[in-house]
């Protein structure tokens, strides 16, 4: 009897030769999209119309009482709650405050993402028929409407809006190459999380600070591995000793609390891993409990969070 990871090796193997690359979107017959949530819609209505929208003030306080945020009467549905209402308009509604721009309704938001989605859909050739297409849009508009499913944040930022957003690399399915994403150039980032490498170099280090950077600007989090870098006080080649791990987590810490998430409110994501074979692991272990300690002891002192 083969053992069971030979087995799987041998599989995935199998699998590697006969894999196929993405048909070029001429030659896509697409897949049908069936009805589901929205087999009862009558013909001539949409997802919209089974709403019952009302008015509301979406505002968010501080620690203090202070209105941080507010608009008025952005329209939602009535079933939703004031706390995602908050959310929803503090930080997915697009455009500036006041201006002509800025979304007022959920409807307006769930359209630019859901749309813009299933033209992406049918431009690609994904549905066998317009009808399919339709069906697809509708369906998605159901789920994003009744909060049955909701997207990752950087969708919401990103997804419909009118200037271009985004940084890195992406696939080219014409070249099938990964080219470099050109200033101006209008493919938004949709991905949550990014995990980001680095080399034990000052220029790697930098480069990483401006990655994480650039993707915390269209509401991306980000983690990094810091095993690499050599451990605090190991010599350098041109003389004096390495500054450690911890000690430019610090600066990438700080990028994340000042950049933030897509420019709201919240903080930016971004984990740290360190192998525990490494020689500053204990000083790493402890030194968010050391943070949060010096962070308690300033606003115990009076001083400002």
């Amino acid at each position: 009897m083969a053992h069971p990871s030979v087995a799987l090796t041998a599989k995935i193997e199998e699998l590697d030769k006969i894999s196929k690359k993405p048909l070029p979107i001429a030659q896509r017959k697409g897949v049908s999209f069936p009805k589901y949530f929205t087999q009862k819609l009558e013909p001539g209505k949409t997802p919209y119309d089974e709403v019952v929208w009302e008015m509301r003030t979406a505002a968010i306080g501080n620690d203090k009482g202070a209105i941080i945020f507010e608009q008025n009467d952005v329209e939602v549905p009535a079933d939703w709650s004031q706390t995602a209402t908050n959310i929803v308009v503090s930080k997915y509604f697009h455009g500036k405050m006041a201006s002509p721009e800025r979304e007022r309704s959920v409807r307006q938001l769930v359209h630019r993402v859901v749309d813009t989605i299933a033209d992406w859909g049918k431009s690609g050739h994904y549905f066998k028929s317009s009808e399919d297409a339709e069906n697809f849009r509708n369906e998605l508009a159901h789920l994003m409407l009744t909060q049955k499913a909701c997207f990752n944040s950087p969708v919401w930022f990103n997804v419909g809006v009118s200037e271009a957003r985004g940084y890195g690399f992406y696939y080219d399915e014409v070249a099938d190459k990964i080219v470099k994403l050109k200033k101006g150039e209008s493919r938004p980032q949709c991905s949550a999380c990014f995990i980001n490498s680095v080399k034990d170099s000052l220029e790697s280090i930098l480069d990483l600070a401006k990655t994480e950077g650039m993707l915390f600007k269209w509401g991306s989090g980000t983690g990094t591995n810091l095993s690499p870098l050599r451990e605090e006080n190991a010599g350098l080649a041109g003389g004096g000793c390495a500054s450690g791990p911890l000690s430019f987590m610090k600066g990438f810490d700080a990028f994340a609390g000042v950049i933030k998430s897509g420019g709201k409110t919240r903080r930016a994501a971004k984990m740290v891993i360190l192998n525990v074979d490494h020689p500053d692991i204990e000083s790493f272990i402890w030194c968010k409990a050391k943070e949060e300690k010096k962070a308690h002891t300033l606003i115990e002192a009076g001083y400002d969070q």
